[in-house]
């Protein structure tokens, strides 16, 4: 028997992207996919309280089922405000049954991403031009303003698409410049697009597969240490193409099960819809829906922020299952595009930081426009990560609190817990392996010392040269191993390599 076994369902799945698909009015751009998996002695107990769950609920069951359709989108139009009691008792209940021998993964992929990456995969990154960001903002673009004449394009006059984009962009320019001062970085953006888009001759065919929810959760086995495992994926018919996308990305022991006769099956089923729920409603939320709104702030209106203690309650349980139960660096993964994902990672934490429903009452008038600063931050924060291509990429095992880095040095989560390299002499010596930067920028060397690998924090002023080499090693030019001597004089701190 397996050590660990995984179960695997998805929600907002499209068996085929194309223009009926995204034109559809219950259409959603991000599918989702969740594993819940544990050690195979746990299953028995774990599987024995599901079923109680399941029992306790049996009123709501569907043809001998409990499925995640049980609450329905309009009981989340504005989160968890609008779900009634029995909605909020069951979720409480649901969410009880996740502890600390239960694994998450969860994947966010945008559609249009994937097929933006179709397009232009045969242009990679350089020193003068960041192909990630171009996908990332040409994306942003058409799930945001949904421009119908490149939503055709896709499948009816792709060898037209680039000039469709390129049209779209400039007219986006103009219209962005009726509020300057709010759409300046978009005015940017896409000024840039226009550039590269000049240099754009090849366009590829589009197809779907079901492989990249299967990328991040090998990336997750590997980050874990796991091995010896089952993955169990609900059946979907002859042609098997899920099973099949999780065997092309090299994973072992897959096999198909149906929904009703798995419970592992059933509460993934579960945990996809009420993030995917949840997700659709806070991007519907913030969704332009007129030319007119696309030139102003669009934040979440007070609806939002009425709730009970029982729902702040149930959006603290909900961050503990999505984020910090068993935290992992690849819990949580999505593409290029991960905007969707980051709103409702920082939506949670948001709802989760009040203590009492009594301290969102207090402002609830201006609690759209503090969220709306905070996401804004946290969208920021992973722009620049994008373009600073970080080589922080974990491979080893987490704990709570650190992962490993490529190099195999402790990397922790709380930045400010990495020992700061200290630079007392006039000069110091070390044998470098990697340098990068953190999530909130602060430069990062990982160093060979006595033996074993260490990564510290660098003092702020050597951000630039970390930068620097970053730079280098988006052009292919990876400096390391090499020795880098710190110099510390009266004028500051320096850095070379020798």
């Amino acid at each position: 028997m397996s050590e660990y076994n995984f179960y695997y369902d998805e929600s907002e799945h499209s068996r085929k992207i194309n223009h009926k698909t995204i034109t559809a009015d219950n259409y959603y751009d991000n599918f989702i996919a969740v594993v819940v998996g544990w050690r195979s002695e746990y299953e028995t107990d774990l599987f024995s309280r599901y079923t109680a769950f399941e029992e306790k609920y049996k009123y709501r069951q569907s043809k001998g089922e409990l499925k995640s359709t049980t609450i329905r989108k309009s009981q989340l139009e504005h989160g968890f405000a609008s779900l009634n009691y029995d909605n909020v008792r069951l979720l409480e209940d649901f969410l009880a049954l996740f502890n600390e021998k239960t694994l998450i993964y969860y994947a966010v992929i945008s559609k249009i991403e994937y097929i933006i990456r179709q397009l232009f995969q045969d242009y990679k990154n350089n020193f003068l031009v960041d192909m990630d960001a171009m996908k990332y903002s040409i994306t942003k673009a058409v799930v945001l303003y949904q421009p119908a004449d490149i939503i055709n394009g896709f499948y009816e006059n792709t060898g037209e698409l680039v000039s469709l984009l390129k049209k779209f962009f400039t007219v986006q320019i103009e219209k962005d410049k009726v509020n300057e001062a709010l759409k300046e970085k978009e005015i940017e953006q896409y000024n840039q697009i226009l550039m590269l888009l000049d240099d754009v001759s090849t366009i590829k065919t589009i197809d779907w597969n079901y492989d990249i929810s299967f990328d991040g959760f090998k990336k997750y086995l590997t980050e874990r240490s796991i091995d010896n495992y089952s993955l169990t994926i609900d059946k979907e018919g002859e042609n098997c193409n899920t099973a099949k996308a999780a065997e092309r990305e090299c994973l072992t022991t897959v096999a198909e099960a149906d929904s009703l006769t798995s419970c592992g099956i059933r509460m993934a089923d579960m945990l996809a819809g009420l993030i995917s729920k949840l997700l659709k409603a806070i991007h519907n939320a913030l969704k332009y829906m007129s030319e007119e709104e696309q030139v102003s702030k669009k934040i979440l209106n007070s609806s939002w922020f009425v709730i009970s203690e029982q729902q702040l309650s149930l959006y603290k349980k909900l961050y503990n299952v999505a984020v910090d139960l068993n935290t992992s660096w690849y819990k949580a993964f999505s593409g290029i595009y991960s905007d969707d994902l980051i709103v409702f990672i920082a939506f949670l934490n948001f709802m989760s930081h009040f203590e009492s429903v009594e301290a969102i009452k207090s402002d609830i008038s201006m609690q759209g426009e503090y969220f709306n600063a905070y996401v804004c931050e946290r969208l920021s924060d992973y722009y620049k990560r994008m373009h600073n291509k970080l080589p922080i990429d974990p491979v080893g095992k987490t704990s709570k609190d650190y992962f490993l880095n490529q190099r195999g040095a402790k990397v922790y989560f709380d930045i400010y817990k990495q020992p700061l390299l200290e630079i007392t002499k006039d000069q110091i010596v070390c044998d470098a392996l990697a340098v990068g930067c953190s999530q909130e920028m602060i430069p990062l060397i990982t160093i060979a010392e006595a033996g074993n690998v260490k990564c510290y924090r660098l003092p702020i002023e050597l951000s630039e040269w970390a930068m620097t080499l970053i730079g280098f090693a988006d052009m292919g030019e990876n400096l390391f191993p090499s020795k880098v001597v710190f110099n510390k004089t009266k004028d500051g701190l320096y850095a070379d390599i020798l």
